[in-house]
């Protein structure tokens, strides 16, 4: 476990260029809901496209970019990178995003959850809702030691990321830790990036066989399709996503967004005509900055 560590934050350091950032372990001791493993073993790497990856992720931390106290508006953000709950690109879809969200005065928690394992989980289909929630938890239980206000904290989440995000922002009430206590884990505002939505319609099928195995049943498939579990009361949500992407299709958004409005719940969505899938912070086809449109909407829901 030290190995990996040092690997990790020698990888933070590495793809942001300063220096390491604080990484808090997401839990004390041992990881509930854990099997050990002799041969399971955390990776590390710099592919030769840039983008940073981790696998076989075993001790998940929360990574702090805390924001500059001059430009501090209180706003914090959990951020679920994506890597079709195989791996997690968390250089293009994490750290370059965390600091993308400082220069806004926003605070960025890089969540380094773990991955779907029956061979280090006792049950992979919920462990990583219980990893958010405990993200949620620490980063409201810490709030004013980082300059936060609780009542702002969002989740944001690429790809099967923002399958996991989306879970978060639809079951928050399905509470999968413990000493929680009166702290809510309601996120208070999500952004999900061409996510993975449904796994009834349209359904990345490889994202599906990594968190609920080749056989899911129905009822499993209905819990995790954030768009058949939309109420009144979800919170506020930011969508972006191409028309040409043909991984995760177009539809995942448009399925969450049609089922947003029915609620009445806030919510916008902004749709590339081609940038296919993965493209980050920078959608190359176009000028248009996903990320300035977000500012404005944030600055709209007062966040």
């Amino acid at each position: 476990m030290i190995k990996s560590s040092s690997l990790f934050i020698l990888l933070i350091m590495m793809v942001t260029g300063v220096s390491a950032q604080e990484v808090i372990p997401l839990y004390e001791g041992t990881v509930p809901g854990s099997k050990p493993s002799e041969t399971y073993t955390e990776t590390s790497q710099l592919g030769k496209d840039g983008i940073a990856r981790i696998g076989k992720v075993t001790t998940p931390t929360l990574t702090v970019f805390k924001a500059p106290a001059d430009k501090a508006t209180g706003t914090a953000v959990i951020i679920c990178p994506g890597g079709g709950y195989s791996i997690l690109a968390i250089g293009h879809e994490g750290f370059d995003v965390a600091k993308r969200f400082n220069e806004i005065g926003v605070t960025a928690f890089v969540l380094k959850y773990r991955l779907p394992s029956d061979e280090i989980m006792v049950d992979k289909a919920y462990a990583l809702l219980q990893d958010g929630q405990q993200a949620i938890y620490l980063v409201r239980k810490n709030a004013k030691a980082y300059g936060i206000k609780p009542n702002k904290v969002g989740v944001l989440g690429f790809s099967a990321g923002g399958h996991f995000a989306s879970t978060l922002l639809a079951h928050y009430d399905d509470v999968k830790i413990e000493g929680a206590g009166k702290i809510k884990l309601r996120p208070d505002f999500g952004v999900l990036v061409y996510p993975v939505i449904s796994f009834e319609e349209s359904v990345h099928t490889g994202t599906m066989k990594n968190l609920l195995g080749p056989n899911p049943t129905d009822a499993l498939k209905h819990y995790f399709s954030a768009n058949k579990n939309v109420s009144t009361k979800t919170p506020p949500i930011f969508l972006v996503h191409a028309k040409d992407d043909k991984t995760v299709p177009v539809a995942n958004s448009i399925l969450l967004n049609e089922a947003l409005k029915r609620n009445k719940v806030h919510s916008a969505i902004y749709l590339y005509e081609n940038g296919g899938h993965g493209f980050g912070l920078k959608n190359k086809t176009s000028d248009v900055d996903w990320f300035n449109l977000l500012t404005v909407w944030m600055k709209k829901e007062k966040f």
